[in-house]
């Protein structure tokens, strides 16, 4: 039997969680642990109502903890982050599943952690400090504790930031891979170049080999064709029932090609 424990604040619900209890924000993935009988004995959900706040800057968009994928949407000056968005299950999904579950879902979900990576977001946790690079969250969720916000850099330029995620079934199947990148530009030559590929290893990573390929060019068929050939380097995939790990290697870097040439093409 699971127990549903409710809290005003997250500052309450995180000294309530433990081993036994598991944190209920949106319930497309504890919900589905429910079903199964899978779930922890506890769930302890927040009630503050600001907890979906969306909050702006200059050079920053701060997403609460409870912000969902719809809030995004809805969200004028998030247009860069629409399609990824988009892309996260249907309409009714997309009303439940939150920015910061997303970061904690399990292969094949966490497309939206994809496009945080390449952002090179940062994780706000209750009662430990300052932020944290999503990357150092990625590589240690379960130590991570529960999430009051994530700080998302804006894109210089929106035609800097791209999203693909390449699924057998659309609009809305899972992924055979997701891949985002953020490539600023200085006097046209690539500076700080950030790719990260979903469905590539047990979390989303990013492309180190692709990312050395474009760092310090300029985006066009020669500096694609480069990161393309490096696209799997330093990369190991799952075999699942969506896909083997061959073929993920085969086609990552027919799919960021796709994805930089369309960069390319709108600019």
């Amino acid at each position: 039997m699971t127990i549903v424990e409710t809290y005003a604040t997250l500052a309450e619900a995180a000294r309530a969680m433990g081993r036994d209890a598991a944190y209920f924000g949106g319930g497309t993935l504890v919900m589905r642990a429910v079903n199964e009988g899978a779930a922890p004995p506890r769930l302890v959900r927040v009630t503050d109502p600001g907890l979906r706040e969306i909050r702006g800057s200059a050079d920053t968009v701060t997403l609460c903890t409870a912000v969902t994928m719809a809030d995004v949407l809805a969200h004028r000056d998030l247009d860069f982050l629409h399609p990824v968005a988009r892309a996260i299950g249907g309409p009714q999904i997309r009303n439940m599943a939150t920015i910061a579950g997303n970061i904690f879902a399990e292969h094949p979900y966490g497309d939206f952690a994809v496009a945080l990576l390449a952002l090179g977001a940062r994780v706000v946790p209750v009662g430990q400090g300052g932020p944290i690079p999503v990357e150092e969250v990625l590589r240690a969720r379960d130590r991570t504790g529960l999430i009051a916000a994530i700080e998302v850099p804006r894109p210089r330029d929106r035609r800097d930031f791209g999203f693909l995620k390449v699924s057998r079934v659309k609009p809305k199947g899972v992924s055979v891979l997701a891949i985002a990148a953020n490539l600023p530009r200085e006097a046209g030559r690539i500076r700080g170049a950030r790719i990260a590929f979903g469905a590539m290893g047990p979390t989303p990573l990013r492309a180190s080999g692709a990312e050395r390929a474009l760092e310090g060019a300029s985006l066009d068929a020669t500096s694609i064709g480069r990161a393309a050939a490096s696209a799997a380097e330093g990369l190991d995939p799952p075999t699942d029932p969506i896909a083997s790990a061959w073929y993920r290697k085969e086609v990552c870097g027919i799919h960021l090609k796709r994805l930089l040439s369309r960069m390319e093409a709108g600019r």
